[in-house]
């Protein structure tokens, strides 16, 4: 069936686009008096074993935990180091992190070495920017941590149930209003040239603290269409390696929910 998801071009249906020909199906050539020069009963079977291993949801769920444990070992690594050491680091990793997780989007790149390359790279950022936050506010880091993991539940169980189904309106709906929240966060950078807080979309008061729950929500509704890309791609029979690309998407959308959190979380402490 067509998929409205661009991140499964190339795949066909169920066996990544593999036809098995049935019974019947080789190439007939008429021979002397009509009869086929070709074995009919040569044909492969349909039930012939394949070498392909195809996506399941062990192994989503394998690749994503790995992304995930490396993120966090490399974010505890810069967290225990002395001094601001971290932030010599935090800003490189960031730059990387960014061009290489472009890289990987657009590429649709689902490779152990670009995911896993990524989580390490934005852990090293997590782990300063971590540290920063929860000298400023003591606990707040654990508060986040608690309160992405309960956002990542939550927004499962809603999925699995079929509380939201994700359909083509809501992606469309979902991705245009993450467009419109990314231009404006460009708009209010170019803001701070001219005003000292911007549009006030970055601060503790009620603005900020309003955009701040309205990303939380746009991200929330990301893992949902997710959590379908990794249905869909299980169910349209894609290499088993795809893992490594949903793995990614997981943990981008996880990276930037934690960031949105952290920030709200300080914006009510102040």
């Amino acid at each position: 069936m067509p998929s409205n998801n661009p991140a499964f071009r190339g795949l066909g249906g169920a066996g990544g686009g593999q036809q098995y020909a049935g019974w019947g199906t080789a190439q007939q050539q008429p021979g002397q008096y009509g009869a086929p020069t070709q074995d009919p009963y040569a044909a492969p079977s349909p039930y012939a074993a394949t070498t392909t291993k195809y996506l399941t949801m062990d192994d989503v769920v394998t690749k994503t935990g790995l992304s995930f444990l490396v993120t966090v070992l490399s974010a505890a690594v810069v967290w225990s180091l002395p001094g601001d050491a971290a932030w010599g680091l935090a800003m490189p990793a960031v730059l990387v992190a960014l061009v290489l997780g472009l890289v990987i989007a657009f590429k649709q790149i689902a490779n152990p070495i670009a995911t896993l390359s990524y989580g390490a790279l934005y852990g090293v950022a997590l782990g300063a920017i971590s540290e920063a936050f929860n000298t400023v506010y003591p606990g707040i880091v654990m508060q986040a941590l608690i309160g992405t993991f309960g956002v990542f539940g939550g927004m499962l169980i809603v999925y699995k149930t079929g509380a939201i189904r994700v359909t083509p309106k809501l992606t469309r709906w979902v991705l245009g209003a993450l467009v419109g929240a990314l231009v404006l966060m460009v708009v209010n950078f170019v803001a701070y040239f001219f005003m000292d807080d911007g549009l006030g979309i970055r601060t503790d008061g009620p603005l900020g603290i309003l955009f701040s729950v309205v990303m939380i929500g746009i991200a929330a509704f990301l893992l949902l269409m997710d959590f379908d890309m990794a249905d869909e791609a299980i169910r349209r029979g894609a290499p088993a390696k795809f893992a490594w690309y949903i793995a990614f998407g997981l943990l981008l959308t996880v990276i930037w929910l934690y960031i949105e959190i952290l920030r709200l979380l300080s914006y009510l402490r102040d």
